[in-house]
């Protein structure tokens, strides 16, 4: 680290963020341009910010002041400073270490540190991982759409938020959001014998969804549709808009069934379980920053939850990390009020490299609070990266594109050597 003794603008070089992630060192990489920008290319673990933002997102995102944060922009004159904007802004709303990076996202790349392209790419290169070391398996939209023909014994389960299945969807296929899914396959597939098979709109919540049920023991044959809604467009084949189907409501022995299976998942990963003395004493450390995410669906949050929990659906907040909690070293607590969906949500989460714990108490002696958490306002479409899987206006040639990038996460992975992540 560096100052600029005309400016006292404090600078980091790209050994110095290496260095933090490779030794596990709290650091907020934080890329101020705008999400088209920043998808065009960044450092695996950089989360983004744009400037016209700070003011609104930082400190939700980014709660603790000491957090060491490093800013950068392309490092073109051109570009106007915005990492220098940003660094003041920053120190403006209390935090007391902001640095740029050195070179900006230039000196990064002159550096010969790797590139990532994408949005939420340090979630999907783990997908990849994934399905690259278990052999999730998975089947191509032509052998689906044949079983949807047949009325074979199968059973759709999407993966995605319910806005995106609403939107676009498998014929037949169910709305099931990723955490969910443990807990509420089987009451949609109680026999096992009904082949299960999970999309999305590209490769990652599939293959987590996929590998999530596997990993819990289901004895139904599960797959993955392979590269999801994309994979079944560019294979000519028809989707359905608008479709509402949702998974059933669960008995008791259903849930205590699916909470045993999400334990041992959350165990084999090496995931803590803690109580209320415990989260106090995480809480008390000032020298670490806390993220505490209630990890169910938005409705049953704003219903009633734990004081101090934000919401993040469990499957968004595993594709969504970068976003949900940019500070890489930090430690996470997540819970819910049955169990697996903080189980499952927490197993994925310690695979990433997470030091993440799983409240466990009983939520029948805590005065819950209601309504949302809190969150920033949505961002507008201004400067938004268009992904080439959302929607149903795509480019077959734009699809196609993406899916050979997403093939190449796990050799850019190897190569960029920073990413800490293992697989159970």
């Amino acid at each position: 680290m560096t100052t600029d003794t005309l400016d006292r603008t404090a600078t980091a070089t790209p050994q110095d963020i290496r260095r933090a992630l490779l030794i596990g060192s709290e650091i907020a990489l934080i890329d101020v341009r705008e999400e088209h920008d920043f998808a065009q290319g960044h450092p695996l673990f950089a989360a983004q910010i744009p400037l016209r933002r700070i003011d609104e997102e930082a400190r939700w995102r980014i709660p603790r002041l000491e957090t060491p944060i490093v800013v950068y922009d392309d490092g073109a004159k051109e570009d106007g400073g915005l990492a220098r904007k940003a660094a003041v802004r920053l120190e403006a709303l209390g935090y007391t270490d902001v640095r740029e990076l050195d070179g900006g996202l230039s000196g990064w790349r002159e550096a010969g540190y790797e590139l990532f392209e994408d949005v939420n790419s340090y979630s999907k290169a783990f997908g990849e991982l994934v399905e690259h070391r278990r052999h999730t398996p998975s089947l191509p939209a032509e052998e689906v759409q044949a079983l949807i023909r047949e009325k074979a014994d199968i059973a759709i389960l999407d993966a995605r938020r319910y806005d995106e299945y609403n939107t676009m969807s498998i014929p037949t296929g169910t709305s099931v959001p990723g955490a969910e899914l443990v807990l509420r396959a089987r009451s949609i597939a109680p026999d096992p014998d009904t082949t299960i098979i999970v999309n999305c709109a590209g490769r990652t919540r599939s293959i987590i969804g996929t590998q999530s049920l596997v990993n819990a023991g289901l004895p139904n044959k599960i797959y993955a549709l392979r590269n999801g809604t994309i994979g079944w467009t560019l294979a000519g084949q028809e989707l359905e808009t608008g479709q509402t189907r949702v998974a059933p409501d669960i008995d008791h022995q259903s849930a205590q069934e699916a909470r045993a299976h999400a334990r041992d998942v959350a165990y084999r990963a090496g995931v803590k379980r803690i109580g209320w003395d415990e989260l106090e004493q995480l809480k008390a450390d000032t020298s670490r920053t806390l993220y505490l995410y209630d990890v169910r669906q938005p409705r049953e949050y704003e219903s009633g939850h734990l004081p101090g929990f934000r919401n993040a659906q469990g499957g968004q907040l595993v594709q969504e990390t970068d976003h949900n909690a940019p500070v890489r070293g930090a430690r996470i607590v997540v819970t819910d009020d049955v169990g697996p969906r903080a189980d499952m949500t927490a197993s994925w989460l310690a695979q990433l490299g997470w030091d993440v714990s799983i409240l466990d108490v009983d939520w029948s002696t805590v005065a819950l609070e209601t309504g949302p958490d809190g969150a920033p306002t949505p961002r507008t479409r201004e400067g938004r990266y268009k992904r080439p899987y959302e929607g149903t206006d795509n480019q077959a040639e734009k699809m196609q594109a993406y899916l050979d990038w997403e093939y190449g996460l796990v050799a850019q992975l190897e190569r960029d050597g920073t990413h800490g992540f293992f697989v159970i």
